[in-house]
């Protein structure tokens, strides 16, 4: 089997999250299914015993898996800069547990990327779902309508200005360009890859939509990161998630993190 030179970065913050074990299964299997072998497979996980018991008697078949134990607070976008650190390949990809890969994502990227040597990063045409699995949109789609962007399939710095739906995660990116341009924003508790966005098209990088599902995406999962700012212990006020989508827009212009806390704006 041809394989394509990525590394599938996998953050993982519990296995206590309602149906964890039938998403993680699944999740695993779509690597396993790819058309195209993936070079690695990361998994950045907390020291919680069970997750450690679980990912330890895992069958991962034949891909090749190395785990690292983050025993600092949980951080999803930390968690992901740090497997972007000790990666082997040239281009990386950020994966969520409870999502699937189609299985001729990273074959579709291998062939766009020996066609369009020039783009720094692709995103996948992403399916939205409810937990029960039910369709419910489509992200990153838009790049191919009508007056979004100047280049059809092509994110640009003007288009993120008025249009925030753009999904992280399925993204294959170079990974000299994710760590050159600052890596994700630990500090941005809602909008860290939106302000990434911004900030690789203000540096001039080319984000290329390919016009093929390449991605399924659980969206508002019960005790997801969403889920808590919408419904959970953590719920923010629409004046606070229009914070964070300021803050992004005026954030992306510094590569390095900063800490941007809602409560020390507004007081």
């Amino acid at each position: 089997m041809e394989k394509f030179d990525v590394s599938v970065i996998l953050p993982i913050k519990s296995a206590k999250a309602r149906g964890f074990e039938e998403y993680f299964a699944k999740c695993i299997e779509s690597l396993k299914t790819q058309k195209t072998q993936i070079n690695e497979l990361i998994i950045v996980h907390t020291n919680e015993t069970s997750l450690v018991e679980y990912l330890n008697g895992f069958d991962f078949g034949d891909i090749s898996v190395t785990k690292h134990e983050w025993t600092q607070e949980p951080n999803f976008s930390k968690q992901v800069n740090h497997g972007a650190k000790v990666a082997k390949s040239k281009w990386l990809s950020i994966f969520e547990f409870d999502d699937e890969y189609s299985n001729i994502w990273f074959k579709s990227v291998k062939k766009y990327e020996e066609v369009y040597p020039e783009v720094d990063a692709f995103l996948p045409i992403v399916v939205d779902t409810d937990e029960k699995g039910s369709f419910a949109g489509f992200t990153n789609e838009a790049t191919f309508a009508l007056n979004i962007s100047s280049e059809i399939g092509i994110l640009n710095n003007e288009t993120l200005q008025n249009y925030q739906n753009f999904q992280l995660s399925g993204m294959v990116i170079k990974k000299s360009s994710f760590l050159d341009f600052g890596s994700l924003k630990g500090s941005f508790k809602l909008t860290f890859g939106y302000e990434l966005f911004l900030r690789l098209t203000h540096n001039s990088l080319k984000i290329m939509t390919i016009p093929r599902i390449g991605y399924k995406h659980v969206n508002l999962r019960e005790g997801s990161i969403f889920w808590n700012y919408k419904n959970g212990d953590s719920v923010l006020s629409d004046n606070e998630v229009k914070f964070w989508i300021e803050s992004a827009k005026k954030e992306y212009f510094f590569i390095n993190d900063r800490a941007i806390k809602y409560e020390a704006e507004v007081n």
